[in-house]
């Protein structure tokens, strides 16, 4: 089992953020776990990527095991790409709570539907 420990908390990580998103009603809650499982992704690819005794991989004739370096340039643009989709996140619940006055998803939809009754009775 402590062969696989960065395994085990992909793992681990990935339920949690996935429990989260769905079992949430809170819009932030629900950022806060799809944060948590684009981390989970993250370590899925760096993993493996990193090599028990390789070093990084600048030839010399000394070393012979060497790390691959992809994976960790991929995830750093990843990471960038998950801050801006975040940053939308949650400017898009700044909006929603200044259109609704709440950021709770049963809150939202009971509003809406309560909107659209109010609309098809005045038509």
């Amino acid at each position: 089992m402590l062969d696989h420990f960065g395994y085990v908390v992909t793992v681990l990580l990935m339920v949690a953020g996935l429990f989260i998103v769905i079992a949430r009603g809170n819009l932030i809650k629900k950022l806060i776990g799809l944060s948590i499982f684009q981390t989970s992704v993250y370590l899925l690819y760096i993993v493996p990527g990193k090599l028990i005794g390789g070093t990084a991989p600048i030839l010399s004739p000394q070393f012979s095991v060497y790390s691959n370096p992809l994976p960790h340039v991929l995830i750093l643009t990843a990471i960038v790409v998950g801050v801006a989709t975040l940053a939308l996140g949650l400017a898009l619940a700044v909006r929603i709570r200044e259109a609704y006055d709440s950021i709770e998803e049963d809150e939202i939809l009971m509003r809406d539907q309560i909107a659209n009754s109010n609309e098809g009775m005045n038509a």
